[in-house]
């Protein structure tokens, strides 16, 4: 549980407990490095989400930082509030991860993962994600996370691993995580119950790549190679979005070479 509140823990939390008035912090923290890993395994994990940058807006003027218009280029950091209205937008995370929202999404930075307030996301590269009452940690990946108005959440893995951890104010239940594999998707209640792991179909692919969170972005996802690599291989028949800045070969017209005997 120390492990998991660390890790949820604000960045100016986490200076208070590190300052010199609270010398045995450091010692704290190596122990629960030591002993579990950060509560995530062994491996590279993904990174914080302390600060963002604005790459791109679609559709408008409508994506603010703690309810004022952003621009691109412009860096939020922990605590403050990401959020869109009839505008679309893509965030590169501190880690080297991106993040595109879609209209009328709302997250909030934190020390170890953003939380997803309402709205959508696709996140992709090593980055955690949070909703209100799970947690999702990840070794890099592409997922999608939906949460509605009524608190329901919905998480797409489409390439990759997530393992979801219910959690309430920043602390496990006690409920054994789910590890929703490449290809599936599973839903959740309020409460972070899970109500159905299901798998995805080429459609649900298909009406991914071609619906918000792909079309008119002209930034490249960090992890779209690995994305395409998944879909050739394991749901054919799914046709995939040109790389932005990537022309496309032309094919060669057709000749034959003259006989000369």
């Amino acid at each position: 549980m120390a492990t998991l509140a660390w890790l949820t823990m604000d960045a100016s939390a986490q200076r208070h407990w590190a300052s010199p008035g609270h010398a045995s912090a450091e010692a704290v923290l190596l122990g629960l490095v030591l002993a579990g890993g950060l509560a995530l395994g062994t491996g590279p994990v993904a990174r914080a989400a302390e600060s963002a940058t604005v790459q791109e807006i679609l559709d408008g003027n409508e994506l603010y930082i703690d309810r004022k218009p952003a621009r691109v280029k412009e860096k939020a950091s922990t605590p403050q509030q990401v959020s869109t209205g009839d505008s679309r937008g893509q965030l590169a995370f501190a880690g080297g991860a991106a993040g595109r929202l879609n209209r009328f999404s709302q997250l909030r930075l934190g020390a170890s993962c953003f939380l997803l307030d309402k709205g959508q996301i696709l996140v992709s590269g090593k980055q955690n994600g949070c909703t209100k009452s799970s947690r999702m940690s990840v070794r890099g990946t592409n997922y999608v996370i939906e949460v509605s108005e009524s608190g329901d959440a919905e998480l797409s893995v489409l390439e990759g691993s997530v393992e979801v951890a219910p959690s309430r104010d920043g602390e496990p239940t006690g409920a054994a995580p789910t590890v929703v594999e490449a290809g599936q998707k599973v839903r959740l209640s309020p409460l972070g119950v899970v109500l159905a792991l299901l798998k995805l179909s080429p459609s649900d692919y298909t009406n991914v790549l071609n619906g918000p969170l792909f079309k008119g972005f002209s930034t490249t996802l960090p992890g779209f190679g690995s994305l395409e690599s998944y879909i050739r291989s394991s749901v054919p028949g799914v046709s995939i979005p040109g790389v932005p800045g990537i022309p496309l070969v032309p094919s060669l017209p057709s000749f034959s070479l003259p006989r000369f005997f």
